[in-house]
Parts: C-alpha cells; structure tokens; sequence
C-alpha cells in the first residue's frame, strides 16, 4: 500500500501478482512463511569456527556458508510448493539484534534473559538513530537470483526495534519508533529499486502493549510513504490480546495481516468478524510452537476457519510465525502439508463444495 493515490491498486489485484502462471485453479489462496527457518546444523558449526580465533575459517568462508545455506534453504521453500518464498532468514541471528547491529545510534552491552534458557543481546539507542547502509537489498538479492518465484522481505518494525530496545537517547519511545519508521521507509525504497515487491513488517510488540495501535499506525504512515501501489505491504503480529488492536488497525496503510490463531487454537478469530474484516489476511495454519507436523485435513479445516473471517481473493496461508525453533523435518512437513491443503481447498472452492460465507461445506442436494 503506498502514498500514490493515481494509479490505486486493489487488493485482490496486489496479491494476484503473486499468482503462478500455470495456477491450476480459479481459486488462488497465496502461500507463504513468515520468515524465518530452521538453520542447517553446519551452518551453526560453521559460525562457530567462524568466531574461533585460533581457526583459519575466514569471512570470505563465512560468506560462502550463509550463501550455501540461503540458496539450500530456498530451495526448499520450493519444493515445499509455496508460492511466495524467504531465504528463512540464514544470515540473521534475532529479530532486532540484526537490525540494531545496522542502524547507527544502537549499541550492545551484553545478553538479556528472555525466557528459559534463552538469550539475546538487547540493544540500548544510546543517540539518535540514524540510516547508514542498506539492511536487506543484498539479501533479497541473493535470494531472487536464486528462486524464480517471488521473494517475500520480512523487516522488523519500528515500534519492536523501539519497544524491545533500551531507550537512552528519546524522550519516550514513540519519538523513537518514528525515527526508526524514517529508516525502514529509506530501506524499503531500496529494496523496490532492487525489484521486491513483497514486504512484511514485523510487530510482534504491537499486540502486547495496551493503546499503541495509534503510534504503529503513524509508523506505517511513514513507512508507505512514497512507496508504489503495486508493492505488497503486510504486517505480522504474533501474540497478545488482538482484542486490543481491533478494528483500529483496519486503518493501517497496509494490504495484509498476518495472524498467529493456530497456536490458540483460534480462540480470538471471532475478533475479526465484526466489523467486517477489510483487508486480506494472512491466517496462521500450523503452529509455529509444536514440534508436530498437522495433517493435510487438520490444516484444510483451518483454511476454512479463515473463511469465516474474509472470502478466499482476501486470503492468504501461512504458518502462525516464524518456524526456526522446530527441528527442519518438522517445519518442512508443515509447509508441504500447507501447500497441499491449500490447493486442495482451492478446488473444492472451484467445485462450489464449500459454502463461502460460513467457510463450511455446502449443504447437500436434496
């Protein structure tokens, strides 16, 4: 979704891009991930003797591993039949940790507890945050050379990269986050200069913080800016109360939502039915948090959840978030499981087996 109010693109006509040629079916559920992805277990040993002083792996190694593993990590998005595909992230470590490491203004001062066992270097903005080098172009690069199919970008949003960071330099930290907004926007142009065309904003803070859809909304303002129409602009939320952000985020300069419902068993998707759901969303189908594959009929029967909430040109598959914590079979059987469900949902779309404003199957002749 952009500022350029000449040539308005709908929404049906921004994910239509994204249609295979030789779609076999007049029903198109687009099929994507989230981004990121289990990473080869030699791609972990190789950043180790990467950092190893007393080894002799070198950044020109290092570099050629990250390659190796985004081109076998794409590859298998392929395989897996989804339509729209991410490198699974193989050269970023966490959501906001890569990106502070990118943005002058941030510095780090060592791991942060998050939950359990896990760790991650929590930046603190220590003066104002400023663009210096491109973030992803290189990345996305690299990643549509490498696949014939269209490459989606994931970004972490303004509003994470503010509210998961130490603030020491704002005042508050919505002045922060629009800040940040400016830099994601000056990325975001070079990427469509690079030719992407598919964009996804990541705020898994928004629905976890109480009344601050309004500051994610200038953010998102500020980040459509000047961008074209025919660049498809999600936004992924995970966790939270979605109650707290609904219908506010309808207002939301972008084309998709992209939910996490699986994981609670689709307990909040009743938020989203009234008022009517205006843009297209991108429904979480297998969770994200359980090392178990879910069979092609447990995935049809939530595409149909999905169905519910908005018709099938307004929907769009995906898992419930990122899939880098499961182990790599798991996450692939997901996605292949998805993508069969999906085409399978499809015909019977094209069928009139399914009865598209209650997402059930049609009623029976008599």
């Amino acid at each position: 979704m952009s500022a350029n109010e000449d040539t308005p693109v709908t929404v049906n006509e921004n994910k239509d891009q994204f249609r295979p040629e030789d779609h076999e079916h007049d029903h198109f559920l687009l099929t994507t991930v989230v981004g990121s992805y289990p990473k080869p277990k030699w791609l972990n040993r190789a950043k180790e003797l990467y950092q190893d002083p007393d080894h002799e792996f070198d950044e020109d190694d290092w570099q050629e591993a990250k390659d190796d593993a985004s081109r076998l990590i794409t590859a298998e998005h392929e395989r897996a039949g989804l339509d729209a595909v991410v490198d699974g992230e193989m050269r970023r470590n966490e959501m906001v940790e890569f990106f502070a490491h990118r943005i002058d203004g941030y510095e780090f001062n060592g791991p942060v507890k998050v939950w359990g066992h896990n760790y991650f270097d929590k930046p603190s903005v220590v003066s104002e945050v400023e663009y210096d080098e491109s973030w992803l172009v290189d990345e996305y690069e690299f990643t549509a050379a490498a696949s014939d199919r269209p490459v989606k970008v994931p970004i972490t949003g303004p509003y994470t990269l503010a509210n998961w960071s130490f603030n020491e330099a704002y005042e508050d930290d919505e002045a922060l986050t629009y800040d940040l907004a400016d830099l994601v926007n000056e990325e975001i142009e070079k990427l469509v200069e690079a030719g992407a065309r598919y964009i996804q904003i990541d705020e898994p803070a928004l629905a976890t913080t109480p009344d601050d859809h309004a500051i994610v909304g200038e953010a998102l303002e500020r980040i459509v800016a000047d961008i074209p129409e025919e660049v498809r602009i999600g936004l992924h939320v995970c966790y939270g109360d979605y109650s707290r952000i609904y219908p506010e985020i309808l207002e939301f300069p972008v084309d998709e939502f992209d939910l996490e419902l699986a994981n609670g068993d689709y307990e909040q998707l009743d938020v989203f039915k009234d008022p009517e759901f205006s843009k297209d969303l991108a429904l979480g189908v297998t969770d994200a948090h359980v090392a178990e594959v879910e069979s092609v009929e447990q995935i049809e029967e939530n595409i149909l959840k999905g169905l519910e909430v908005v018709p099938p040109e307004q929907l769009v598959v995906s898992p419930d978030c990122g899939v880098k914590l499961l182990p790599r079979e798991v996450a692939y059987g997901k996605m292949a499981n998805m993508v069969e469900a999906a085409r399978n949902v499809e015909a019977d779309l094209d069928a009139g087996n399914i009865d598209i404003e209650r997402g059930a199957p049609a009623p029976a002749d008599d």
